[in-house]
């Protein structure tokens, strides 16, 4: 069976989102050097290192709330500007964050064929930001306020999989998309589903702001862009 072929057994398609759709390497790069908050100095290479290290250290707060804290690391670590309007516009940042160039584009051939849904540790109120940014593609999401956990938690899973078993769809027929494969790629196989990498960070060093792994899990499916599955698919 050819891999378009096996595309074509899916019904249901479920997207990380922050980092697989929304660029949030670049809109937080961004917002650090457009409010002067990051001297010129430090690399945005420094930058994501340190802010991958506060966010597996650990967090006190949901995503994205929790970069308000994040944000006095980097202020540690970083040499940022020690100012709490700043870090709270870090957090507020969320709101502007891009799509990733491809996004909008294959989310629109992919929602042709499939069912989309969001599964993220964001947020309600940055979820509806994203999905007003990638063109509201999504038939259903879940955000952390309704799972009530985040993901590598095998619980989110279960409760998305529950809210979508209820519209008759079996979990065979679901292929999740992601791009970490912390979050989302190891456990997402682990659990039995079919899984589809989106290496955005394919060609670069390291694992830029997404906390690393020790060892990647193989996916089913394997692109650097949305793209390149929404054209394996034949849309």
């Amino acid at each position: 069976m050819t891999p378009r072929e096996r595309l074509q057994h899916f019904e249901v398609l479920t997207f990380d989102v922050v980092g697989t759709l929304i660029d949030f390497e670049g809109g937080m790069l961004a917002y650090l050097r457009q409010s002067g908050a990051a001297p010129a100095s430090v690399s945005d290479e420094a930058i994501l290192d340190a802010y991958r290290a506060s966010r597996t250290a650990g967090k006190t707060l949901r995503y994205p709330d929790d970069l308000e804290r994040a944000y006095f690391d980097l202020v540690r670590d970083c040499g940022l500007k020690d100012d709490r309007a700043l870090a709270r516009g870090f957090r507020d940042s969320a709101e502007f964050w891009p799509a990733f160039p491809d996004s909008v584009a294959a989310l629109a051939r992919l929602r042709t064929r499939y069912r989309l849904v969001a599964m993220t540790n964001a947020q309600r109120w940055a979820l509806d930001h994203f999905a007003r940014t990638l063109g509201n593609p999504f038939w259903d999401s879940i955000s952390v306020d309704e799972a009530l956990c985040e993901k590598p938690d095998p619980n989110f899973f279960g409760f998305a999989r529950g809210r979508i078993s209820r519209s008759g769809f079996v979990r065979d027929r679901i292929l999740h998309v992601a791009q970490s494969q912390y979050h989302d790629i190891g456990v997402a196989k682990a659990l039995g589903y079919t899984t589809c990498w989106i290496e955005r960070r394919q060609g670069q060093k390291g694992f830029g702001g997404t906390i690393a792994v020790d060892r990647l899990t193989k996916p089913d499916f394997h692109y650097s862009t949305l793209a390149g599955l929404a054209d394996e698919a034949g849309l």
